[in-house]
Order: C-alpha cells, then sequence, then structure tokens
C-alpha cells in the first residue's frame, strides 16, 4: 500500500535541489574566477611590443588554450641584449594550472635576469635551469632560446626539451632546425645545452613555436612541424610579411585540433631575396 505524500515532500524536494543549483553556481563562479585570473596572470607576463630590429621584422601571435576550465602557461619573449644583439624565446610550461601560469612569468623573468651575465643561449639556460631549481617546486619547462645578430645576421640557438624551430629561404628551401637540445628547465642541475648556429640572410625566415601549435588529436608533431615547413617556404618564396606569416602559422593549432596553448614567433629579414645557411 502506497504512502500518502505529505504536501511537505515536495517543498523538501524544491529546497534541496534549490541548495544544489546554488552550490554548483558558486563552484562555477570560483572555477570561473580561476580561469580568469590565470589568463590575466599569462596575458600581464607576456611583453606588449616586440624591439625594433634594423634590417629584421619580428612577429608573434598567441592563443590560450580552454581545456576544460584549465589554462596553460605558454610564453613568448624578444628583448635587447646589453651587447646589442636579439634574444628571442618561446617555452611551455607543463600543467594547466594557475601554477603554470605564475611558473612561466618565473622562468621569463629568469631568462631575463640571467642575460645580463650571458647572452650566450646554451649558459643562458644553463644557469636559468640551476636558478629554477633552487626556488623549489615540482614544475618544469620546456624552452627554446636564440641569439640574434643583425649586423652580421648571425642567429645561434639552444634548446631545452622544446620541439625544433622551422626555417626558409626565398629560394624555395625549407626544413626543421636539427639541433641537439638538452632536458626541459627546472628538472635537474648541472645540465648543458648545445648551441646551433645559422645565418638569417636577406630574405630568411625563422619561426620559433610551442607545440600546442603543431601536436594534437588530428596529428602527430611531425606531421604538424611539416604543414608548418610548406607554409614557411612558400611565404618565404611569396615575400609575406612577417605579422601575416605568423597569423597563418597560429591557425595551425586549428588543424591540429588545438587542446592546448599555442605560441608562435617569427623573426623574418627584410627584403627577401636571400637564403638561410646552416
Amino acid at each position: 500500500m502506497f504512502r500518502k505524500r505529505s504536501p511537505h515532500d515536495g517543498d523538501e524536494l524544491l529546497a534541496r535541489l534549490g541548495s544544489l543549483t546554488a552550490q554548483a553556481r558558486r563552484q562555477a563562479e570560483r572555477q570561473r574566477s580561476r580561469v580568469e585570473l590565470a589568463v590575466a596572470l599569462q596575458r600581464g607576463m607576456l611583453p606588449g611590443e616586440m624591439p625594433a630590429v634594423p634590417g629584421f621584422h619580428l612577429a608573434v601571435r598567441y592563443a590560450p588554450a580552454h581545456s576544460g576550465l584549465d589554462v596553460g602557461g605558454d610564453w613568448y619573449d624578444a628583448f635587447t641584449l646589453p651587447d646589442g644583439r636579439i634574444g628571442l624565446c618561446v617555452g611551455d610550461v607543463q600543467g594547466h594550472t594557475i601554477d603554470a601560469a605564475a611558473f612561466m612569468g618565473q622562468v621569463r623573468v629568469a631568462l631575463r635576469a640571467m642575460a645580463a651575465l650571458t647572452s650566450d643561449p646554451g649558459d643562458l639556460l644553463a644557469r636559468t635551469n640551476d636558478l629554477l631549481l633552487t626556488l623549489g617546486g615540482d614544475l618544469f619547462a620546456t624552452c627554446t632560446v636564440m641569439r640574434l645578430d643583425p649586423a652580421t645576421g648571425l642567429v645561434e640557438s639552444a634548446r631545452a626539451g622544446h620541439v625544433p624551430c622551422v626555417w626558409a629561404t626565398a629560394d624555395g628551401r625549407s626544413g626543421v632546425s636539427e639541433d641537439e637540445g638538452g632536458p626541459p628547465l627546472g628538472v635537474q642541475e648541472g645540465m648543458e645545452f648545445p648551441v646551433t648556429r645559422h645565418r638569417l640572410t636577406t630574405g630568411g625566415v625563422f619561426i620559433l613555436l610551442t607545440d600546442g601549435v603543431v601536436e594534437g588529436p588530428a596529428l602527430t608533431v611531425d606531421e604538424g612541424l611539416d604543414q608548418v615547413v610548406r607554409l614557411a617556404g612558400i611565404a618565404a618564396v611569396a615575400g609575406m610579411a612577417a605579422d601575416s606569416l605568423a597569423a597563418a602559422v597560429i591557425r595551425n593549432a586549428e588543424r591540429v585540433g588545438h587542446e592546448d596553448d599555442a605560441a608562435v614567433l617569427v623573426v623574418a629579414h627584410d627584403d627577401r631575396a636571400g637564403a638561410l645557411r646552416g
């Protein structure tokens, strides 16, 4: 025999549902605030303008990803070194949290601070790695650092567990930089980071990027890099402006099933008529 429902049962159920709804709304608001804070933290730590480099154009694009309600820690940077050469870097912090965004800021500041002591890319990464380890924590970052000499076009680069760069020339050649690289930053002290040298002459381009541009559910990192290589080759031959090339490369993130942050930094020589020699 069924028990006759009290008229208060419905009121109790509605009250419980209202309480659960309010609780879910508060949790969603807190999480949204966390995301907004992390995004603001990211953007606040990225440089506002690229330095003016005679004979070269620098262009950047950055697309923060929202995987669920989390954000990542990709960054880019470019600055004038004490000796007049130009420091360039892109990087990616492990994880998608506010801590990752904060650690990204620490790495970027550490690189700039160490650049006042040494501008050699390998030594710069080694010193930054050791400094980060003294701060403690369990996060790590991958990074590529370059030193550009505008007077000669000499480009020196070192990698810390990061995806390689892409290059292209006005005479139709293009490819992925074949440098040895070292481990990510913040993993083990006393690491060395080999330096690779190139010469960027008139007409050449270099593309620094993070793995969110070239790796995702739709493509492997090698397939994604191949797409950027083809795009860079076409752009160099056609004399595409650095800003347009950066915009075209960041769109590649959509084709790979973009779930991570994506950062692109393009270094292009003016008056495209020369080549990039290794």
